[in-house]
């Protein structure tokens, strides 16, 4: 499944729900499903600055492809990062660098959280596509 395809999938997996109650319960419903990530990575080498709650994210490649580990103790930031892992790992470097989060927008989750919890969400991001691009150089690196 492509990234645009998961994109898809989440935007339609939202639109069935018509109020934000709901689709908050649904995201921390995601959260909860998620893999928490092993406590011995809740250091601070893995800690996301800028996020008022508490996020880990672990990234390793395989064969070409990040895949990222994560957790929260915080419900809804916990759901957050679930969609963010959800649409991007298991990708190519360049696959997740040329795919913007704009699926949240349409989801209407930028438009439903506090500055603080935008800010934390755009942090994840940000580490996402650092990751993305730390393991870009790497490979470039291996092929010279």
């Amino acid at each position: 499944m492509t990234i645009q395809d998961k994109k898809n999938k989440l935007i339609k997996d939202f639109e069935q729900y018509t109020e934000w109650e709901d689709k908050y319960k649904y995201l921390i419903e995601l959260g909860r499903k998620m893999k928490p990530i092993s406590e011995e990575y809740k250091t601070d080498k893995y800690k996301i600055e800028g996020c008022q709650s508490q996020v880990w994210i672990k990234a390793n490649l395989e064969d070409g492809k990040i895949f990222f580990e994560a957790d929260s103790d915080a419900a809804i930031v916990k759901g957050l990062i679930a969609i963010l892992l959800e649409v991007y790992s298991g990708h190519t470097p360049d696959e997740i660098l040329s795919n913007p989060p704009d699926f949240l927008s349409k989801i209407g989750i930028d438009k439903h959280l506090s500055p603080t919890r935008k800010n934390g969400l755009a942090a994840m991001m940000k580490q996402i596509q650092m990751y993305a691009l730390a393991y870009k150089t790497l490979e470039a690196k291996k092929v010279n």
